[in-house]
C-alpha cells in the first residue's frame, strides 16, 4: 500500500522512510493499517518530532516521528550521546543513570536507552526495578553520573509515556543543554546512525536496590523533630497511595525511618500497574485520583491522605478537619511547609542568613510574603521544577550564593534538601507527616495551619483551569495562532478590574497597557503572558509544555482579618470570575 499523494510532501518522505528502512515488521504493519483505517492519526503521528518541554520529551506512545516508541526513543539517546560525547570530550569515562515507572514499555524503553549508550562506549548504570523520578536524581548525583534519564510520563493518562533527561548535578537539563541535545538529535534522520550496543554488553551494569538505603540515609537529617517523630511518630494514622506507581518502592519505607509506621495503604493503587485501573488520570491534582484514598482515610478515622503520582515527584495531600476530609491544594500545601519552615527553623536558630526559597511564577504569591516576613529571601522562576533545580546548581557554583531551603510550584511539586534537584514526593510526604504530627500534638490539623496563615498574612487563594485541545497539528497550531492574538490585542480589564501591568515573557518585557515605557524581564525566554489587575489579582497564561492545552491560572488575595471564612468565600468567587471572563477570551 502505497501512501497518497495527498500527504504533505514532508509526511509522505517520513513514512516512506519507515516503511522502506530497517524497521521491524510490527511497526510497518501498524502504519499501512492506519494508511487503510486512520490516515488522519497517521499524518498526526509523523507530521514532526517529538522535543523537550519543561518536563522533557513526552507524548502517546505509537508509530511514527510524534510518538514515544524504540526508534524515537534510540534517536534521542543517540543525540545525547552525541552531546555528552563532544561536551565531556576530556573526560575518559562517561556514565549515564537509566530508571524506568510503571508504565507500558517503560522498561524497554529504558533498555533501548541503555543499549545506544553502550553502543557508544559510555557506562550505563542501569536499574532493573522502578523507582521514583527524584530517585534517578538522586541516583545520578550518588554515582557522580554525567546524565541521567527517566523513562516517565508523570502523571499522564496510560497511553503516555516520556523520557527526562538530567544533567551531571542531577536536575534537569536546562538551557543550552537542552536544546544542545535537540539540536543533536534533529541530526538523527535514519536509524541507521544509531550506534546499538548488545544487551548483554559489559558497559551495561544493573542496579537494584544498592542505592536505598543511601537514599533513605540522605533524607534523615533533614527532619526537624527527629525525637518526636520517633517516640510519636505512631500516633499519626496515615493513609497512603502511590496511584499504581513507583512511590511504593520508597515512600512508606521513608516514612517508617522517620517514625511513622501507622499507615494504611490503599490496596486496589498499591501494585504498579500501568493501566492505572483505578483512575482515569492518575494526578494527584484531581479529586477523583484521591477518592479512595479519601474513602479509606474516613473509614480508619486517620489524621491524613498523603498520595504519590506515578513516578512519585508530585504528592497530594488531603487532612481530617472536624471528621470532614478537606483536600488541600499544592499552594496550600507548600504555603504551610514554608511557614513551618521558616517559623520551626528561626526557633532552632537555624534559619540561614542566606536562606532561600524558589517558587515559580504562577504559584501562590503567599510563599514570597512568609519568606519576607521572616526576612529570608524567595526566588520566582519560569514554569517548571527544573528551573528550581538550576537555581540550587547556580548558588552551588557561583559567589555571592544562597542556601536553598525549599522549592515549590502550584501543581503538587516541592522539595527540602539537595539530595536530589527535582521535586521529590518522598521526602516531602516525610515532611507533611512531621508537620501533620506537630500540630497534632498541639490539638490542631493542617487546615487549622493554614487557617492561622491565612489570619497572618491575609488570604491568598489561587484556582486554574485549561482550553484543552487534540494532540494534532491542526490543534496544536490553533494553540499557537490563539497566543499570537492574545499578544496583539492585551485585554484592558478583565473581570471589572483594569489591568495594571502586562509581562510578556517570550519578548521578555513588561508594560502598562497606557504606556509605550517598557521593563526588562530577568528571566529566560517562553510563551507566558501574565497580568497583574488593579484589584491585587493576577492571571498568568500559557501553553503547556507537556500536554495539548492553555493553561490559566488565577489568583486574588484579600487582607488580614478575623474573618477567614467570608475572606476565602470572597476570593474564591473573585476567581471563577476571573477564569470566566480569560476563558471567554480564548475560545
Amino acid at each position: 500500500m502505497s501512501v497518497p499523494k495527498s500527504f504533505p510532501s514532508d509526511i509522505h518522505h517520513r513514512i516512506d522512510q519507515w516503511l522502506a528502512g530497517p524497521y521491524d515488521e510490527e511497526t510497518k504493519a501498524e502504519i499501512r493499517r492506519l494508511l487503510e483505517k486512520d490516515p488522519k492519526a497517521l499524518i498526526d503521528a509523523f507530521y514532526t518530532d517529538l522535543a523537550f518541554g519543561t518536563g522533557g520529551m513526552r507524548g502517546l506512545m505509537g508509530v511514527g516521528t510524534n510518538r514515544l516508541n524504540i526508534y524515537t526513543i534510540q534517536m534521542a539517546t543517540q543525540g545525547l550521546a552525541n552531546y555528552l560525547l563532544k561536551q565531556k570530550k576530556n573526560s575518559p569515562h562517561l556514565s549515564v543513570v537509566i530508571g524506568f515507572d510503571s508504565r507500558h514499555h517503560s522498561q524497554e524503553f529504558a533498555w533501548q536507552a541503555a543499549r545506544v549508550l553502550a553502543g557508544n562506549h559510555i557506562t550505563v548504570y542501569l536499574l532493573t526495578e522502578l523507582r521514583p523520578t527524584p530517585f534517578i536524581s538522586f541516583a545520578c548525583r550518588a554515582k557522580k553520573a554525567d546524565a541521567a534519564i527517566m523513562i516517565t510520563a508523570s502523571h499522564n493518562p496510560k497511553e503516555y509515556n516520556g523520557y527526562k533527561v538530567y544533567w551531571s548535578d542531577g536536575a534537569q537539563v536546562v538551557h543550552p543543554h537542552d536544546s544542545g541535545i535537540v539540536a543533536e538529535a534533529n541530526q538523527i534522520k535514519d536509524i541507521q546512525q544509531i550506534q546499538l550496543g548488545a544487551k548483554n554488553s559489559p558497559l551495561i551494569m544493573t542496579l537494584i536496590d544498592e542505592l536505598d538505603q543511601p537514599y533513605l540515609d540522605a533524607i534523615r537529617p533533614l527532619q526537624h523533630f527527629p525525637k518526636d517523630n520517633r517516640e510519636k511518630g505512631l500516633t499519626l494514622k496515615i493513609v497512603y497511595t502511590p496511584l499504581h506507581g513507583t512511590g511504593i518502592t520508597m515512600t512508606p519505607h521513608a516514612l517508617a525511618d522517620w517514625g511513622f509506621t501507622s499507615m494504611e495503604k490503599v490496596k486496589q493503587q498499591s501494585a504498579p500497574d500501568g493501566d492505572f485501573p483505578t483512575v482515569p488520570f492518575p494526578n494527584p491534582e484531581y479529586k477523583q485520583a484521591l477518592q479512595l484514598g479519601t474513602d479509606l482515610l474516613m473509614q480508619t478515622q486517620s489524621d491524613i491522605l498523603l498520595a504519590n503520582d506515578p513516578d512519585a515527584d508530585r504528592m497530594g495531600v488531603v487532612a481530617m478537619h472536624h471528621g470532614k476530609p478537606v483536600i488541600l491544594n499544592g499552594n496550600e500545601v507548600a504555603s504551610i511547609c514554608t511557614e513551618f519552615l521558616c517559623k520551626v527553623l528561626s526557633e532552632q536558630n537555624k534559619l540561614p542568613k542566606d536562606g532561600a526559597f524558589v517558587t515559580t511564577i504562577v504559584s501562590t504569591e503567599l510563599i514570597q510574603e512568609i519568606a519576607t516576613a521572616y526576612h529570608t529571601a524567595c526566588f520566582e522562576v519560569l514554569t517548571g521544577f527544573k528551573f528550581i533545580g538550576e537555581k540550587i546548581h547556580n548558588w552551588e557554583t557561583s559567589k555571592p550564593s544562597y542556601q536553598f531551603i525549599f522549592g515549590a510550584e502550584e501543581s503538587y511539586g516541592y522539595l527540602i534538601g539537595t539530595h536530589a534537584r527535582d521535586k521529590d514526593a518522598i521526602v516531602c510526604s516525610c515532611l507533611l507527616a512531621e508537620i501533620a504530627l506537630h500540630a497534632k500534638l498541639k490539638g490542631k490539623t493542617l487546615v487549622d495551619l493554614l487557617n492561622e496563615i491565612y489570619k497572618k498574612y491575609g488570604v491568598f487563594r489561587e484556582k486554574q483551569a485549561s482550553v484543552n485541545f487534540h494532540p494534532i497539528k491542526e490543534e496544536m497550531e490553533k494553540m499557537q495562532t490563539i497566543m499570537v492574538h492574545l499578544r496583539q490585542h492585551p485585554p484592558r480589564e478583565i473581570a471589572g478590574s483594569s489591568v495594571l501591568t502586562i509581562e510578556d515573557y517570550e519578548r521578555g518585557v513588561r508594560w502598562h497597557p497606557d504606556s509605550s515605557k517598557t521593563e526588562i524581564l530577568s528571566l529566560p525566554q517562553s510563551d507566558v503572558l501574565l497580568f497583574r489587575l488593579a484589584d491585587k489579582s493576577r492571571i498568568v497564561i500559557r501553553p503547556s509544555g507537556t500536554e495539548p492545552k492553555i493553561k490559566i491560572y488565577a489568583s486574588a488575595r484579600k487582607p488580614p482579618s478575623p474573618a477567614v471564612d467570608s475572606s476565602i468565600a470572597e476570593c474564591d468567587a473573585r476567581l471563577d470570575a476571573l477564569l470566566n471572563a480569560v476563558m471567554k477570551l480564548l475560545t
